[in-house]
């Protein structure tokens, strides 16, 4: 099985299999924690957005998603602040508006937009360096500041009221933790697509914290997982020629369904 390995696009998806379970495993225990899934899918489907925007510019998809994901995390969070809307309702906004941007750009740029189903749906066989080189600078950014952010991000995690009490800026350290996301929706985008990224976001956390209350190691376990899974889903996907976004989102789901038969 492990010759397959021989291909040069299949080393590149091994690569990033890894790259996207280190922003998963990290950044998804903190979204597993603090119970903001439905608000990561809101600024996945917004990134959507960026990626429209990209190719209408003629650049980088992956690069016009970073800014446009961050501005639409940061005005997910900040709506529910300043407004009376509730934050279901600003995310059900922008999780459509997003997607909405994404079309209308693309629909204005000349020509057809090849891999445009792999930003959707996924296809980490068609990653290229460039790709892996802004996963891997994400990646970075991701664990230098929840390294330097660690106690900030615990505090506003488990208690954000309380963190309020003892003078802790809880608005930007919220603030951060959704640009966060937003870079590591970015990290995913390329690998399982807007429509299932939230499955790698929140599957391997969700397993893990079934073993573990301890943070650190539910960042590791997650991140483990992350790369066992997905480099399962894309040799099962390589060896019967199916969907590779797909296939991994079914692994994860067909393990979490075990561990929690075997946790009952």
């Amino acid at each position: 099985m492990l010759e397959i390995f021989q291909y040069q696009f299949m080393q590149r998806a091994l690569i990033a299999a890894v790259l996207v379970s280190v922003a998963c495993g990290v950044v998804g225990s903190y979204v597993v924690i603090k119970r903001i899934v439905s608000l990561s899918g809101a600024i996945s489907h917004a990134a959507f957005g960026g990626v429209g925007i990209g190719y209408f510019l003629g650049v980088n998809p992956v690069l016009a998603a970073i800014p446009f994901s961050i501005i639409s995390a940061i005005a997910i969070g900040g709506v529910k602040q300043i407004s009376n809307i509730s934050e279901d309702t600003s995310i059900g906004i922008l999780w459509s508006v997003g997607m909405a941007i994404g079309v209308i750009f693309i629909n204005l740029t000349p020509g057809y937009a090849p891999d445009l189903f792999s930003y959707l749906f996924g296809s980490i066989l068609t990653v290229n360096n460039t790709d892996l080189y802004i996963m891997l600078i994400l990646d970075i950014i991701i664990i230098a500041t929840v390294y330097l952010f660690r106690r900030e991000f615990l505090a506003v995690s488990f208690d954000e009221e309380f963190s309020k009490v003892v003078g802790l800026p809880a608005l930007l350290v919220y603030m951060l933790l959704l640009a966060l996301v937003a870079l590591s929706v970015v990290v995913l985008i390329k690998v399982v697509g807007v429509i299932l990224l939230i499955a790698l976001f929140t599957i391997p956390a969700a397993i893990s914290k079934q073993y573990t209350y301890n943070l650190r190691n539910l960042m590791i376990l997650a991140t483990i997982l992350g790369i066992v899974l997905t480099t399962l889903g894309l040799i099962l996907s390589y060896i019967f020629n199916l969907a590779s976004g797909a296939t991994i989102v079914m692994v994860l789901a067909t393990a979490f369904a075990i561990s929690y038969y075997l946790k009952g």
